[in-house]
């Protein structure tokens, strides 16, 4: 009866600006449970929670050595945060760069593909996919990639199929390294991308397939694969690998990803896509 009571007089002194704040929280805590979900910063959350029970559990039992351990543990491990999640903390600063709230205040423009240029990538893939020609095409979005551009060679040159073909092609300048495409323009090639730091991957992935996951873990661009032993195409967005497209359902991915973004305000879920071995 006393919590009926409490409850009911909590509601009735309860005024706009409290539903306000509480409603801001909540959405907060949403977006970054959606931020962590599935990486590895979804496992430290649990432990630091498992950490803070504990210190309070210590501190009512009157275990005050435990508890001055947990306690110094709590704040030394802020700083070990902010080295360790580095790269998850920069992917989510990017995100909430990238929202639309502040798309709109900066009216922030991004090149965008046109079927024309996926229909060039797609000829150049169907090719070197058919000859087992390794590849590794970063397609720029929304995150400027200039540190990595810096890695290669400037090309500046119209993307078409024959030039990507050509800059593959085994034991060429070029042909190591991947090739950055901004708009319909190819501006590098021969470009180092950082590795991925997922220890799942399997072990049947080479350097190629871990530097075209590295890239999309620091940005939002959409990278393209060609496995030089298999010649099996992939794609790699947000993260994570869709393997054995092809080259229908890659051409239908990238007009969904990069063309159709604006005329669709829901954006195409491309998992639905991804095949398992």
């Amino acid at each position: 009866m006393e919590m009926v009571e409490f409850l009911k007089e909590l509601f009735l002194n309860m005024r706009i600006r409290d539903v306000i704040d509480i409603a801001i929280v909540a959405y907060v805590f949403y977006k970054l449970m959606g931020l962590i979900k599935e990486t590895r910063a979804e496992q430290l959350i649990k432990g630091i929670i498992f950490i803070l029970l504990a210190t309070q559990l210590s501190e009512w039992l009157g275990l005050y050595t435990i508890n001055w351990i947990l306690k110094n543990t709590l704040t030394v491990g802020v700083i070990a945060i902010l080295v360790v999640f580095q790269p998850e903390l920069r992917r989510g600063l990017e995100r909430i760069g990238r929202s639309k709230f502040f798309g709109n205040i900066f009216e922030k423009s991004s090149e965008e593909q046109s079927t024309g240029t996926i229909d060039e990538i797609i000829k150049a893939v169907q090719m070197l996919s058919k000859d087992k020609v390794g590849a590794l095409i970063v397609i720029e979005r929304e995150t400027k990639l200039g540190e990595v551009i810096e890695t290669g060679i400037h090309l500046d040159s119209l993307v078409s199929g024959e030039l990507i073909i050509n800059t593959f092609i085994p034991n060429t300048p070029l042909h190591d390294g991947a090739m950055i495409i901004r708009g319909d323009r190819i501006v590098a090639s021969g470009c180092f991308l950082p590795l991925t730091e997922n220890q799942g991957l399997s072990k049947q992935l080479g350097t190629r397939h871990r530097a075209g996951l590295g890239i999309t873990e620091n940005s939002d661009s959409v990278v393209v694969i060609v496995s030089e032993e298999t010649g099996i195409i992939s794609l790699a967005m947000d993260g994570k690998l869709s393997r054995y497209l092809d080259i229908q359902s890659l051409r239908q991915i990238l007009i969904d990803v990069l063309v159709e973004k604006e005329q669709n305000p829901i954006q195409f879920n491309w998992l639905k896509w991804r095949r398992k071995k």
